[in-house]
Parts: structure tokens; sequence; C-alpha cells
């Protein structure tokens, strides 16, 4: 079963619909219980870092999302759910993520001629191919909307960059830990790749991100 957690900040019926198009079914929850006991996770996300974690919070969903991680279940993170999952976040303050990732999550601060957010069409250069990017051509363009990035750490973890007046992180990889900045489920039949890949994973692979948790 593959969970979408809904925590009342996210596009979730298009990442449904997304993957019953590849002909994969998804449940949209917000049950600790439902998502602890899931085979994937996918955490969608649109808006404010803050609020984003303090709904997780309330809703109980915190732990059972930190669990499917050490438990090296498939995990997509997408947008916000990707950059949830580094250390802190600077929008509005400064706001403590889950910590799984070290790195923190910052502003675009551009030349006039960049709009923020940053929105459209733009490209990916892949510089390490994750399984969920089986039949994606180096190059190809997928649908953004955002002010804020992700500034990981370790750059073992960056599996594509984009460039938006200078390369930022637009996807990173760990193990069965994948996370998106741009959006597969707006991004016509290469994000529908992207949603199969993830779909069609082995429950299990190599458990990177759990020994990485178990050592911090």
């Amino acid at each position: 079963m593959i969970s979408i957690i809904d925590y009342g900040m996210g596009n979730l019926r298009s990442v449904q619909k997304g993957f019953e198009k590849v002909g994969h079914e998804a449940v949209v929850t917000s049950d600790p219980a439902r998502v602890a006991a899931s085979e994937k996770v996918v955490l969608p996300g649109v808006g404010a870092f803050e609020d984003a974690m303090a709904e997780l919070r309330q809703r109980e969903l915190l732990e059972p999302v930190l669990e499917a991680i050490r438990a090296d279940k498939p995990f997509l993170g997408i947008c916000l759910g990707l950059q949830l999952l580094f250390d802190v976040g600077y929008e509005h303050g400064e706001h403590q993520g889950f910590g799984v990732l070290p790195g923190e999550v910052v502003r675009f601060e551009l030349p006039s001629e960049y709009s923020v957010p940053h929105m459209g069409w733009n490209q990916l250069q892949i510089v390490h191919r994750p399984p969920i990017l089986e039949g994606i051509e180096d190059g190809t363009h997928f649908y953004f909307v955002h002010s804020y990035y992700v500034a990981p750490k370790d750059d073992a973890v960056v599996a594509t960059t984009t460039d938006y007046g200078g390369d930022f992180c637009s996807m990173i990889w760990r193990g069965n830990l994948f996370a998106t900045q741009f959006h597969p489920e707006k991004s016509q039949a290469d994000g529908l790749k992207i949603l199969k890949n993830f779909a069609e994973l082995p429950e299990a692979m190599e458990p990177t991100v759990a020994k990485m948790l178990g050592e911090k």
C-alpha cells in the first residue's frame, strides 16, 4: 500500500491521481497507524515550513514519518516534503525540520531579472541516477513552484541539480529515500514515469538511511 500523508498542506488529489494513471493505488490518509502500516510513503506539500511541521506534529504524524524512513521503506518527498527532511528552514524565522538529512532550506537571493518564486518548467541535470529516474533523460524538464531550496551539507545526497541563477539541488537520494523539489504530479508524462518507478520499487533496498539515522 502507498500512503500519501495528509497534513492539510498538499496537492494530495493530484498526487493520488498521478499514481492511479500509472496503474497503482494510493490512499490519502492522516491516520498515523495507517501510515505506519504502509509499504511506501509519500510526503507532498505546498506552503510554509513552520506551518507544515506544526500540522504534522498536531496530527501525530512526525513519528510515523521518521519510523518509515528508519525502516528504509520507499519514501518520496515532494516540494515542501523534500524541504522538511532537512535540519532547519529559514522561512519567516528559523524552524526545525525532521533532521533526517543535514542541511538547511534557504530562500533564493537572485538578481532582479529572476522572479521569485521560481515557477514553471526547468531542466534536471542528473548527478547520481536514482532508480526512480529510470527512463528519464538528462536535461528533461519538470515543473517547479518554490521560493526556497535545500542546501545539503553532504553533496553525496544530491541526485539532480537545476539552474536558476545558479545551480541548486532539485532532487535528493539516499537509499530508499527520494525527494524532489519539482512536482512529478504536474510534470506530464515524465513526472508520471517517476511516480510509476517509485510505485514499482522493491520494498527493501540498501539500508543507507536507516544506518545513517542510527549513527546520528
